[in-house]
Order: C-alpha cells, then sequence, then structure tokens
C-alpha cells in the first residue's frame, strides 16, 4: 500500500497546483472548494500505478490522473443535486452552499477542465485514451440514470442492479487502470487483462457496501446501520430477498417496506431478521466473491512482475476486509 499512498500523495500536491483563483470566484470557488474537500484520490493514484506496473514514466501519467479525479468530482458535484444531498464528507455539498445554478455551472467547468486535463498527455496516446475517457463518462452517467429510474421501477433484477453499479462505480475505476497501462505502453492484452481486473472489482467493491450498510459496525462504518433499507433502496441484499422469499416470508417483506407504523430501528431489525432467514448475507458475499475471484484471475493473467503485481492483489484485498 505504499505505492498507492505515494502516488496519493503526489496527487494531491499536483491538485494544488491546478486550483489557482479565477474570476468570476462565483464560478470557481466552489471548484476549489469540492477538490479541498478531500476524498481517497484512489482512481487517479491506480491509474499512475498501472502506468508504473508496465514501466511508464510517472511525468507522463499525472495529467491524465487530474483529469480522472476532476471528472469523478464533477460527478459527485451533480449527484448531491439530484440526491439533494446537504452534506459531502462532512461539508456542506456545493449546492447547499451556492446553489444548483451555480453547483451545475462549476460541474461543467470541472468537465471541461478534465477533457483539458487529458488533453495534455502523449498524442500518439491520446487516440486512444480520448475515446475510452469519453465511452466512460456516457456510462457513468448511463448508471446514475439508472439509479434514479430504479427508485419508482417495480421490478428490478439482479442483472438490471449489477449492471447499474457496474456503470456507476466499476467504469471508471477500470478505465483509470487502462488508461494508466496504456501510457505506460503496454500490449492491448495487458490493458484488458487491468480494465477487468478493475471492472470486476469495482463491482465487489459496491456489494461490500450493500452487506455493510447492514451488518458492519456503525462505529467503523460511519453510517446508519440499515440506511438502505429505511430508505427503500434496491440494493442485491433486497433483489435477492424479493426473488426468494415465498408465502408468509413474502408478505412480511412486503409489508415490512410498506408499512408507515414502523419505526426505522423497528423497520431495519424485521428486515434483517427476515434476511437472516433467507440466508442472505452469505448469498450476496458468494456473489461478491465471485467477482472478486475474476478480478484476481485478471490480474493473474497479466504480463508484468509478479512482485509488482502483489501491490494490486494487496489494495483489492484492503477493499475486500474493509469496514467502512
Amino acid at each position: 500500500m505504499e505505492k498507492i499512498v505515494y502516488y496519493i500523495s503526489i496527487i494531491e500536491e499536483e491538485l494544488k497546483k491546478i486550483l489557482t483563483q479565477k474570476e468570476p470566484k462565483e464560478l470557481y470557488l466552489p471548484i476549489k472548494y469540492s477538490l479541498e474537500l478531500g476524498g481517497k484520490r484512489i482512481r487517479p493514484a491506480l491509474l499512475m500505478l498501472s502506468n508504473n506496473l508496465f514501466g511508464g514514466k510517472d511525468s507522463d501519467a499525472i495529467n491524465a490522473a487530474l483529469a480522472i479525479e476532476v471528472f469523478h468530482n464533477f460527478t459527485l458535484l451533480h449527484d448531491d443535486i439530484m440526491d439533494d444531498a446537504p452534506l459531502r464528507r462532512g461539508y456542506d455539498t456545493v449546492y447547499k452552499k451556492w446553489g444548483s445554478n451555480i453547483a451545475i455551472l462549476s460541474g461543467d467547468v470541472m468537465f471541461v477542465h478534465s477533457i483539458q486535463l487529458l488533453a495534455k498527455s502523449d498524442p500518439n496516446k491520446l487516440t486512444e485514451i480520448l475515446p475510452l475517457f469519453n465511452t466512460t463518462a456516457v456510462e457513468v452517467c448511463e448508471g446514475q440514470q439508472y439509479d434514479m429510474n430504479f427508485e419508482t421501477l417495480q421490478n428490478v433484477s439482479i442483472d438490471d442492479y449489477l449492471k447499474m453499479i457496474e456503470l456507476k462505480t466499476a467504469v471508471l475505476l477500470a478505465a483509470s487502470l487502462k488508461i494508466g497501462a496504456i501510457i505506460g505502453d503496454t500490449s492491448l492484452e495487458n490493458a484488458n487483462h487491468i480494465y477487468e481486473f478493475g471492472r470486476n472489482l469495482g463491482v465487489a467493491f459496491q456489494l461490500m457496501d450493500d452487506i455493510l450498510d447492514l451488518y458492519g459496525d456503525p462505529e467503523k462504518f460511519g453510517k446508519q446501520v440499515g440506511g438502505d433499507i429505511i430508505a427503500n433502496k434496491k440494493t442485491y441484499l433486497l433483489l435477492k430477498a424479493q426473488e426468494l422469499a415465498k408465502g408468509d416470508l413474502k408478505k412480511e417483506l412486503e409489508f415490512s417496506l410498506s408499512s408507515t407504523a414502523l419505526k426505522n430501528d423497528a423497520k431495519v431489525e424485521k428486515v434483517k431478521d427476515l434476511f437472516n432467514q433467507l440466508n442472505i448475507r452469505k448469498l450476496a458475499e458468494d456473489e461478491m466473491n465471485l467477482f472478486y475471484n475474476s478480478a484476481i484471475s485478471h490480474l493473474d493473467s497479466i504480463d508484468a512482475p509478479k512482485e509488482k503485481k502483489q501491490v494490486f492483489e494487496n489494495f483489492a484485498k484492503s477493499l475486500m476486509n474493509r469496514e467502512n
């Protein structure tokens, strides 16, 4: 993990250089604010790490890494508006602080800026990485739309859900790794394997998030236990329970989800009990492990020094063993 921490520190320092104050300040101050809120910086760090895996120079990959981080934060700016979220990383969201109109416009500038940063990459590599970046940007928007659609759709399948989290969460992680590989001048086969490593790991990560929401330690997870259940959010756990529940169990589950008489704590405990009867946690963990094992299989298939690949495996293990 030391190598990832090293690249995260580089990203933090380089972000400071691009956060110069511009006019009109009402447009640029929210951008500076959003990027200074922090975040894990995992995607750009993995882009740098992927480039390093294949012998690339850090200086060749830094602008693409910054582009990924600016783009990611742009999506958060707009997502917060759509989700009516008051807080981001413990602070007021941009739209709460400056209003929706400014948040939309500042987000638009961030998207353009991400393209400008990417365009600073080697022109010979740009013909490969720009189409990948653009395709991924569209897929992330598709994933967000599917997520919003699911709020009102009654019949959402598990396959639908897995596709949504792939688009909304996994493809940006995967694209970050592949862009780093392309800049590192590796083979198409290696680039595709590291993309699939990231895509499968991203889906596994989100499934772990679903599990932790209900079964995680609230003091370590940092969120309200059962928040997804309270919101009737269509997660893998709920969709699997709806698929398996029959007879009285199905009636109890439907009642628990629709009843206005149940208080939040009682609702969470009731649904959790039904999940336990249906063995939902194990089924979700089994599904998560399928994606995780597929990710590791693709990592093993990459033609690169084993000791360098070990950093990626250690990172993957840390994601799957997390408690927050």
